[in-house]
């Protein structure tokens, strides 16, 4: 073959008379237009894909995020991809989810990381911590801080692949009918709290009790639980437990900011092409986003309506309760990282990045709320 000189290779290139697979066989001696995976074709299949929810059929915020991330899946992927949601109980109970997705049963799940604590403690720390990270914080840890390749290796365990897609934002601190003024107020209480909230509550003598969501305003009503928390004003509202629980704490030290996901059979997921795999990626982002909006826009305007319409009585855990339950999250968690070598990497991680957060938002954030908030 003549050797073409730079004026002769350029203006081929531009008339068309050389393709690019021979300049990349001139350059390289290989045709690399023909080593492009398999997983990089578009192959025109057409998939019909089960979701299973820890939350009841249709929940406002959380199960409409599943819905919404159906839609934009359908729509971005011209309906090669199509996503039927369940609520919990309708195909699976709401706390078989993650088995569920795992099994194959169901190629996606939707709920919280420390619903699956039994499955492996470290994924709490995926969720909320107690007196932990706020949601930007969890999503900035998350996406950008190193926690994603952690939730992925721990996932990737169970055959499964994880993604952020929502945040609850800081949450209420619970329903009473009695009031909390000391820490003994808390001895023998049944309440339904779950994850590392839960354990810090046993440790200040409560009791925990685990309940999906579909389950607490029954389990309240008829005394099987003493107490509840579950998000804020909208949900709670919604809820109607300010028809059966006479005072609302705050704030949620439970939950600074519970981080939601999106869990994918890792089989079923691996066998997408790029294409549909990086629209389920781009679904999850939007979700999240909106799921923590829809909270903060619905929140305050259902807080106004408990406070003018119900003259529901909000009332602020005392500053020595608080204290108390923040020395005993510590122990949780140490005794959790102790016992978890997962765990104590995955809190290590969390824990820096926390750290640097703290003193960022201090100078930013705090200031903002203390001085400058009206």
């Amino acid at each position: 073959m003549a050797k073409l000189s730079r004026k002769n290779f350029f203006k081929g290139l531009a008339l068309g008379t050389i393709s690019l697979p021979f300049v990349i066989r001139g350059c390289g001696g290989e045709n690399l237009a023909q080593q492009s995976s398999s997983a990089n074709v578009i192959t025109g299949k057409n998939y019909e894909w089960k979701m299973v929810t820890t939350w009841p059929p249709n929940f406002p915020v959380f199960g409409e995020g599943c819905t919404l991330f159906a839609k934009i899946v359908e729509e971005m992927s011209a309906g090669r991809m199509k996503i039927k949601v369940y609520g919990g109980g309708e195909l699976v109970p709401p706390l078989e989810s993650f088995d569920a997705v795992r099994s194959g049963a169901a190629n996606i799940g939707h709920g919280a990381a420390y619903y699956w604590a039994g499955k492996s403690p470290a994924a709490q720390f995926f969720a909320a911590v107690p007196f932990g990270m706020n949601a930007q914080q969890m999503n900035s840890w998350i996406s950008n801080g190193g926690g994603l390749a952690l939730w992925e290796e721990l996932y990737a365990e169970f055959g499964l692949v994880p993604m952020v897609a929502g945040n609850s934002g800081v949450q209420m601190g619970g329903w009473f009918n009695k009031e909390i003024n000391a820490l003994e107020d808390l001895e023998g209480l049944k309440m339904r709290i779950p994850g590392l909230g839960g354990k810090v509550l046993e440790k200040a003598g409560g009791a925990p009790v685990l309940l999906a969501g579909g389950e607490l305003y029954t389990g309240l009503e008829r005394g099987i639980i003493d107490a509840t928390e579950w998000v804020g004003p909208y949900h709670d509202y919604k809820m109607g437990f300010h028809q059966i629980a006479k005072y609302y704490y705050t704030p949620g030290w439970h939950e600074t900011g519970t981080t939601l996901e999106l869990f994918f059979n890792k089989k079923d997921f691996d066998a997408l092409d790029n294409s549909l795999k990086a629209i389920f990626r781009a679904a999850a982002a939007k979700v999240n986003s909106w799921i923590l909006y829809e909270f903060e826009t619905q929140n305050a305007i259902y807080l106004d309506k408990l406070i003018r319409e119900e003259n529901v009585d909000i009332r602020n855990y005392p500053k020595e309760v608080l204290d108390q339950l923040r020395i005993y999250t510590d122990e949780v968690v140490a005794e959790l990282v102790e016992s978890d070598p997962f765990a104590e990497r995955v809190y290590a991680s969390y824990q820096d990045f926390r750290q640097k957060a703290t003193v960022w938002s201090k100078v930013t954030e705090k200031v903002f709320y203390n001085d400058i908030q009206i």
